[in-house]
């Protein structure tokens, strides 16, 4: 493995005012995003060739206010669930039938593995789709879930619910980016929080959403 980028010091407020990051400020971010960018973040964790069928699926990257700052929610799946045992993740999972938008998708997986109601989501936007080593292109849709709130945690699949401070997450002093075995392909890492450790395509999610917002 090797570092592709040693982190930089830590700017006062990274270059943005605490008071810009406003709901309306996120909203207008992602909406410019999604005019100027292409279908997917031009990053693929698999090579891609045209035998390979990727499946829908979508994913909620949920925002909460509270002690003055923004906060990004996250979870940990459990040892019982099929894949990505033990691994941090955003709710979310993959495309039922009949669901014709990522937004019906994953409102429908935070309501089943966090028990979030989706009329308590206030959809800020979406972020350009990611496809992950599991073969699957992935929307990232991002919501505001009211603070505080009773998440009702689905035992099976959801080990804890957690957050990160969104200023955290954006200080680069807090992660590293590393090359794989192939040099057109990277993993992001983060210091471990709270005693939770986020890397690979949540990492990478976050990061996308963090340079959206002009925090990187």
């Amino acid at each position: 493995m090797r570092l592709l980028r040693k982190p930089r010091p830590r700017r006062s407020i990274n270059f943005i005012d605490m008071n810009t990051l406003t709901e309306e400020y996120i909203r207008q971010r992602l909406l410019e995003s999604n005019h100027n960018q292409a279908d997917t973040d031009g990053y693929a964790e698999i090579a891609l060739h045209p035998e390979i069928r990727l499946k829908c699926a979508a994913v909620l990257l949920p925002l909460m206010y509270f002690q003055d700052e923004w906060h990004v929610l996250y979870t940990r799946r459990t040892d019982r669930v099929e894949s990505h045992k033990g691994q941090v993740s955003f709710p979310g999972g993959a495309c039922d039938e009949g669901e014709t938008t990522p937004e019906q998708t994953a409102l429908r997986e935070a309501d089943e593995e966090i028990g979030v109601n989706p009329a308590d989501v206030k959809v800020l936007g979406r972020l350009s789709r990611m496809i992950t080593i599991s073969k699957y292109r992935v929307s990232p849709i991002v919501g505001v879930i009211p603070f505080p709130y009773a998440y009702k945690v689905a035992g099976i699949e959801v080990a804890r619910v957690f957050t990160i401070p969104l200023m955290w997450l954006a200080n680069r002093n807090n992660f590293w980016e590393f090359t794989l075995n192939d040099p057109d392909r990277s993993v992001i890492a983060y210091h471990p929080y709270d005693g939770e450790l986020l890397w690979g395509a949540t990492a990478r999610m976050t990061v996308n959403f963090l340079k959206v917002l002009g925090l990187l």
